[in-house]
C-alpha cells in the first residue's frame, strides 16, 4: 500500500514538474520574439473574444501559436482588457507586445478632410462612401453648421460621431471668432456672420481677396444696395440638394427665391455652404476700403472698382481675355 501511494505520489510529482516544464516555455515564447517578417496590419472585430483574437493572430501569422499568448494574457489579468481595432504589428512582435498593443488600444488612425465650401449634402455623401465608418447619420445639421477642417478617426467609428465632432468644432471656433470681431462691423449675430462667411468662401478660393470681398458686401450693405452674388443664385437654383450642372444665366438672376441676392437685399436667410476658419475671420475682420464691385480678372483672382464705370471697363477687360 505505501508503494502504491509512494508511485501515486511520484507520478504526481513528475506530472506537476512537466506541467510546470511546459507552462515555462509557453511563458518563454509569450516573451520571444514572433514570425512575423515584415509588419503586418489587421483588424480585431468588435465582441471578439480573448480565444477567438488569439486565432486571428495565429492563423494571420503574428503569433507562432495561440496557446502561449492565452496564458500569457491571462497570468497577466488583462483577458478581458483587449480592445478591438485596427492594429499595426511590426516585424518580430512578441505575444506579450502584442497584449500591450491591443491593451492600449492605439489603433490605427485614418482622416477625412472636409474642404471649405462643402454643402451639407456633399459633406454627407463623403461620410457615406467613407468605408472604415459604420452606422447611419440620423441627425443632419442644417447648412453652415459644420466645421470644414481634417477629422482623424479610427476604423468601425461612426459616421455619426464624425459628424456631432465637425459641429461641436464649428460652435466652438465660431463662438472663438465672435467674441474677437471688429467692434464696428454691421452684423447682428454669429449666425449671420456664417451666412456672410458662406458667401466668400464661395466667391473667391483666392486667400488674399477674403477680406477685400467681404468689404465689398458689407460696403454694399450700408448702401442698401443687393450684394448681387452668382452663388447665392446657384444655390436658389439648386436648394444645395444637387450640382448646377452648367453655367450660370443672366435668366436666372429674376429666379423667385429669399436666396437670390440679386432680387432681394440683405443676407440671404441662411449660409449657402459650410465656410472654413479664413473666410469666417475675414467677414469679423473686413477690409477698410470703397470698392462696391468685383469681377474675374481670368488669371485666377478679381478686379475691384469703386463705381460701376470702373467695373464696365474690368468687365470689358475680362471679356478680352476669355476671348483670347
Amino acid at each position: 500500500m505505501k508503494t502504491m501511494i509512494r508511485l501515486v505520489l511520484a507520478g504526481m510529482l513528475i506530472a506537476m514538474i512537466g506541467l510546470g516544464a511546459c507552462g515555462y516555455m509557453l511563458l518563454a515564447r509569450f516573451d520571444s520574439a514572433g514570425p512575423l517578417s515584415v509588419e503586418k496590419t489587421l483588424v480585431v472585430p468588435r465582441g471578439t473574444g480573448l480565444g477567438s483574437i488569439a486565432k486571428i493572430l495565429e492563423g494571420e501569422g503574428v503569433l507562432e501559436e495561440r496557446f502561449s499568448f492565452v496564458l500569457g494574457v491571462r497570468i497577466s489579468g488583462r483577458a478581458q482588457g483587449l480592445k478591438a481595432g485596427e492594429y499595426v504589428f511590426p516585424a518580430g512582435v512578441s505575444g506579450r507586445q502584442v497584449m500591450e498593443i491591443l491593451s492600449l488600444g492605439r489603433g490605427v488612425q485614418h482622416s477625412m478632410t472636409f474642404a471649405e465650401g462643402l454643402d451639407v449634402r456633399e459633406i454627407v455623401a463623403l461620410l457615406s462612401s467613407e468605408e472604415k465608418l459604420v452606422g447611419e447619420m440620423e441627425n443632419i445639421p442644417p447648412e453652415g453648421a459644420i466645421l470644414p477642417e481634417t477629422y482623424d478617426f479610427l476604423r468601425g467609428e461612426s459616421r455619426g460621431e464624425i459628424l456631432e465632432r465637425a459641429v461641436a468644432a464649428q460652435v466652438t471656433l465660431l463662438d472663438e471668432l465672435w467674441q474677437a470681431r471688429d467692434t464696428d462691423i454691421k452684423l447682428d449675430s454669429s449666425e449671420e456672420a456664417v451666412v456672410l462667411a458662406s458667401i466668400v468662401e464661395k466667391e473667391t478660393g483666392v486667400s488674399a481677396e477674403r477680406a477685400r470681398i467681404a468689404g465689398v458686401f458689407y460696403n454694399r450693405l450700408a448702401r442698401g444696395m443687393p450684394l448681387q452674388s452668382d452663388p447665392t443664385v446657384i444655390y436658389a437654383l439648386t436648394e444645395g440638394r444637387r450640382e448646377l450642372g452648367r453655367a450660370l444665366l443672366r435668366k436666372d438672376w429674376v429666379v423667385e427665391s429669399p436666396y437670390n441676392t440679386y432680387k432681394n437685399k440683405g443676407l440671404p436667410p441662411g449660409p449657402i455652404c459650410n465656410p472654413g476658419r479664413a473666410a469666417l475671420e475675414a467677414v469679423l475682420h473686413p477690409e477698410k476700403h470703397s470698392y462696391l464691385y468685383f469681377v474675374a480678372d481670368g488669371k485666377g483672382g478679381h478686379a475691384f472698382a469703386s463705381t460701376l464705370s470702373e467695373h464696365n471697363r474690368n468687365i470689358g477687360n475680362w471679356r478680352r481675355v476669355n476671348r483670347r
